[in-house]
């Protein structure tokens, strides 16, 4: 997905700039980077973070990077923040978000006299720089971004520094959160409402879908107000969102004890202990055990410290391979014990099967499944949560296909459906083929009960294909 920081002070930003981007580390995989503004102009660092968390590849920059505005980024694949030179002046841009029409844009810009973008390995152009472009087709940079969040097809927020302060534009149907926090001398843009509490911020205002504000030191300004339609991903309460994280008022720790709650109003399962996977199915856990009076337990444990980020290689062997690695088992815990799993989702389901054999091997009687949302049936087209090259990479997708052949995707409604026949047979495929003693999807309709707001506020295209 990526994460993003931005800083407005009277005094050097580095410090908070670099800690608060370095909060964002759960959410990218491969790319880090900052950029800042001061008496000497722009000046801007990336690196590749796979093999080494952000703070250490970047604490040699904090003695360098001199400026008072800045912008930073954990990126899932592209390099940003970029510096632009154009005729709205020089900036540095950073985005989070998705562009599913990138070749028609790209088009498009060569023929309103754009000259050539910079190819990426893979043959792909950077998505920010794709934006950037957009931009600078306007006349101002405010006409800009609004024109490229019409423009994009999929979803984009956008950070972008100019020499004069910092504007936040929030996707067009607030897909992702962009928080504005304020101390003496200083805001900052988050998109981790945690981000900056340890900095010494308070909590100042939210964004509203497709809203952009200019910041400077001295405060925020909005200069384009925001949308009335909102779509935020569900699953930052689920999975990606940090538990000391609020959108929307929401706080995901919360949520997800609550999710766990009504998942286990459903269920019927008499397991010896409750145990989340570490660690985003951890609360979720919580909250079944809470309900059920069922013993939550931690039966195996994530090694951290040569692993401590909770993203991994974009390689699928090698996620496999650490995901293995990385759950160590207590034996005593898993030894002739009726165990009740609850992970964030299950997607291609290969880690949870693995986790499940090692579990039997460990010794355990039973090993019961209780995802945290409903079955996904759709990739992500908007942030990116399921990158993959085919949606038969899921699942779900998969069985239904064996099932239904070519009549697969007019079936996708019903499948769908917690009460239809095929969902239940479904489901039981997938236990059959991962090995579980027992599934149970959470429902649609519980888990957006468990986040608490509007439901037409919620995007669920993953799971119902609804945009």
């Amino acid at each position: 997905m990526g994460g993003f920081f931005a800083v407005a002070s009277k005094e050097s930003c580095v410090l908070d700039l670099f800690y608060g981007t370095d909060y964002h580390s759960h959410l990218g995989t491969r790319r880090g980077g900052m950029a800042v503004h001061g008496e000497s102009g722009f000046s801007r660092a990336i690196h590749n973070i796979q093999n080494s968390p952000f703070r250490t590849k970047f604490e040699h920059d904090v003695e360098e990077l001199n400026g008072n505005l800045g912008i930073g980024c954990i990126s899932d694949f592209e390099p940003q923040p970029l510096l632009v030179h154009s005729h709205l002046g020089s900036f540095s841009i950073t985005t989070v978000g998705k562009i599913n029409n990138s070749d028609e844009l790209v088009k498009e810009c060569f023929e309103s006299g754009h000259t050539h973008f910079l190819e990426m390995s893979g043959g792909t152009i950077n998505p920010t720089e794709i934006t950037a472009a957009l931009i600078n087709q306007k006349s101002d940079i405010v006409e800009g971004l609004r024109y490229a969040q019409e423009r994009i097809k999929g979803s984009m927020t956008i950070l972008l520094l100019t020499p004069t302060g910092i504007y936040a534009a929030r996707d067009k149907v607030g897909r992702t959160p962009v928080i504005i926090g304020k101390k003496e001398n200083a805001y900052c843009a988050s998109f981790e409402s945690f981000a900056y509490l340890n900095l010494g911020y308070e909590d100042c205002k939210e964004l509203g879908p497709g809203e952009i504000v200019f910041m400077t030191p001295e405060g925020v300004e909005t200069v384009s107000p925001p949308g009335k339609e909102m779509k935020i991903c569900s699953f930052l309460w689920v999975y990606y969102g940090y538990p000391t994280s609020c959108y929307e008022g929401v706080n995901v720790e919360q949520m997800r004890y609550e999710c766990g709650r009504l998942l286990a109003k459903r269920d019927d399962a008499a397991p010896d202990c409750v145990a989340g996977i570490p660690d985003s199915g951890i609360a979720h856990a919580i909250g079944y055990s809470n309900e059920t009076k069922i013993p939550f337990s931690r039966p195996f444990i994530k090694y951290t410290p040569t692993w401590p980020r909770s993203f991994m290689p974009t390689n699928q062997d090698q996620r496999n391979k650490i995901a293995h690695m990385k759950l160590i088992p207590v034996k005593s815990l898993i030894e002739n014990k009726r165990l009740l799993l609850i992970d964030d989702s299950i997607v291609r389901g290969t880690q949870l099967r693995e986790t499940t054999e090692f579990l039997y091997n460990s010794g355990a009687k039973e090993v019961h499944i209780r995802p945290a949302c409903p079955p996904i049936m759709f990739g992500c087209k908007y942030l990116n949560f399921s990158r993959s090259t085919s949606e038969l990479d899921l699942i779900t997708r998969r069985v239904i296909l064996k099932r239904e052949g070519e009549n697969a995707d007019k079936m996708l409604e019903d499948y769908a459906d917690p009460t239809s026949t095929n969902y239940n047979e479904m489901v039981e495929e997938i236990r059959k083929e991962l090995n579980f003693t027992s599934l149970r999807y959470h429902r649609l309709d519980d888990m957006l009960d468990s986040i608490g707001i509007s439901p037409c506020k919620l995007c669920t295209y993953c799971w119902n294909g609804k945009e």
